[in-house]
This record gives C-alpha cells, sequence and structure tokens, in this order.
C-alpha cells in the first residue's frame, strides 16, 4: 500500500457507506461535484470504469458502492492522491466494495504514462471525470501546485482530456464529466468526432438561478443529437437544506436517474460489458 506523509481527514459520503481519505489542505478536496458526478451512472452500471484524475477517490469509490457490478480503476497522476485512495480502500467502512476498485498513478494526458500506468486503449465500458477547467493563463492559481494542477488545465486544454477518454473508453461506451456551466461551448467542442447522444443536464444551486455546473454523458461513436435536459435543482427558494431528491443522492446513494427520469436514457443501458475487454491492445 502506498503511504501519505501529509496530514489527512477521514470524510464520510453516503451516509458512511464510503469513507474517503483527503489531504488536510493543499490540494483539492472533493466533494458535491464528485458525488454527482458519480450517480450519473446507476446501481445496474455493469464493466470497468475509469475515474479519470480520480483525486482521492470520492467520485470512483462512490460509484463502486452504489453500482456492485461495476470495476473501477482511480486513474491519478499525484502520487500522494493516489496514496489516500490506497489508504481509504484499506478502512473497514469500504470493505464492501475495495476488492472492485484500483488504483493506477498515471498522467492520462500522455499516451506512454497511460501505457506504463496500465491503462489500455479500449480497455474500459465506461469513464467519469471532473477535470480542471481553467486555461492556463485565464485566472491566478493557487501558489501551491497541487491544488493549482487541479484546476487549471496544462497545454494540452480540456480537449487532452477528452482524448484521453475516448482513448480508454470502448466503441459505444460512455463518458460522463461534470464542469462549470460556462465551459460549456468547450465541453461540446471536445465531445466532436468523439462521443455522441449527449445529455446535458444543467445543475441550479436554486429554482430561477442560472446554472453553476452541467453534467454530460454521451456514447462514444453515436450519431444521436444532443438533447439539453430539464435543470436538476440543488435547494428551493430559502434556506440551505438540500432538496429530498437530492439529499438521497448526498446520503443514501441515489442515482440521477432514480430521482431525474429525463437524464435516464435506454441508449445508454449501462451499458454491460464488453466480452473481449481482455483482448484490448495496450495505447499506440
Amino acid at each position: 500500500m502506498l503511504a501519505t506523509a501529509e496530514p489527512t481527514t477521514i470524510d464520510a459520503f453516503l451516509g458512511g457507506a464510503v469513507e474517503a481519505v483527503q489531504p488536510a489542505q493543499g490540494h483539492h478536496r472533493s466533494g458535491l461535484d464528485a458525488v454527482l458526478l458519480a450517480a450519473g451512472l446507476g446501481a445496474g452500471t455493469r464493466g470497468r470504469v475509469v475515474d479519470l484524475g480520480a483525486g482521492a477517490g470520492v467520485a470512483g469509490m462512490t460509484l463502486a458502492a452504489r453500482a456492485p457490478l461495476a470495476s473501477v480503476v482511480l486513474a491519478e497522476r499525484e502520487p500522494s492522491l493516489a496514496a489516500c485512495a490506497d489508504a481509504a480502500l484499506a478502512r473497514a467502512a469500504n470493505a464492501a466494495f475495495a476488492a472492485r476498485v484500483s488504483v493506477s498513478i498515471a498522467d492520462i494526458l500522455r499516451d506512454e504514462a497511460r501505457r506504463s500506468g496500465g491503462l489500455l486503449t479500449g480497455a474500459f465500458d465506461h469513464a467519469i471525470m471532473n477535470p480542471p477547467f481553467h486555461d492556463g493563463g485565464s485566472v491566478r492559481a493557487s501558489p501551491n501546485d497541487a491544488r493549482a494542477r487541479a484546476h487549471v488545465l496544462d497545454e494540452s486544454g480540456l480537449d487532452g482530456w477528452f482524448r484521453a477518454a475516448a482513448a480508454l473508453v470502448r466503441p459505444r461506451g460512455t463518458l460522463a464529466v461534470i464542469l462549470p456551466a460556462d465551459r460549456l461551448g468547450a465541453l461540446l467542442a471536445a465531445c466532436e468526432g468523439r462521443f455522441g447522444g449527449l445529455a446535458l443536464l444543467p445543475v441550479h444551486a436554486r429554482p430561477e438561478e442560472p446554472a453553476l455546473r452541467v453534467l454530460a454523458r454521451g456514447v462514444k461513436g453515436s450519431r444521436a443529437p444532443s438533447r439539453l435536459l430539464p435543470g436538476l435543482v440543488l435547494h428551493g427558494a430559502e434556506g440551505s437544506a438540500f432538496l429530498p431528491g437530492i439529499a438521497s443522492i448526498l446520503r443514501n446513494g441515489a442515482a440521477i436517474g432514480d430521482i431525474h427520469p429525463s437524464w435516464s436514457d435506454p441508449a445508454w443501458g449501462d451499458a454491460a460489458p464488453s466480452t473481449t475487454t481482455s483482448q484490448r491492445e495496450p495505447i499506440s
């Protein structure tokens, strides 16, 4: 097991069904976005899933806790965050799914690094990701290098993340991604020619307020048109409490499709694993 020397916290998700080990400071700490991203896939999800830029593994672990027929690879380039994910998988609270989750230390934006990390071309049925979203030079980056890397894109931009996802997911496999709503244009451009049949779900803090996030899911190689869905609202008009459906996602492990039927689509089908997964070619 990897070791982390940095101070960490133990954070409970899904009402305690998942315990994450996260750096106390100096890194991005996962929360609502990661849980919503994982909730984009339902309990019937099967096959191999890769969580790209997994950080401490919150999204991938909450998905594994929900979907007992899925195996998950947490792909993360920062060794200290990979160590946190590894430590979390050793915790008794995560025993129900830990055997189906593994950690890969790899820079997913580099072909050779992906290969070295065991991430092979077309080897996954699904990918999920919550990538950095600021273009370099567009914001004042954190003075902490690790935190800056979690939020600011490198020279490959957002397109590099979608290129990596397209390389790793098998034909007709799916990608789910969450981004700030103002990156919708970049998201659509990065999916062009890679992932089609997009379902675009605006996420609003409150009714009548502009969307803060957009959750998207698409199928590799699909030529189906995109669909803009009714928005998902987190809170009521007043107060800070989550609406009952959102609370069910955060505390009970419900999926978005369980509380927001327009998100469900038979074309996605929580796709069954391909019978040729073990014969995939390495990255070229």
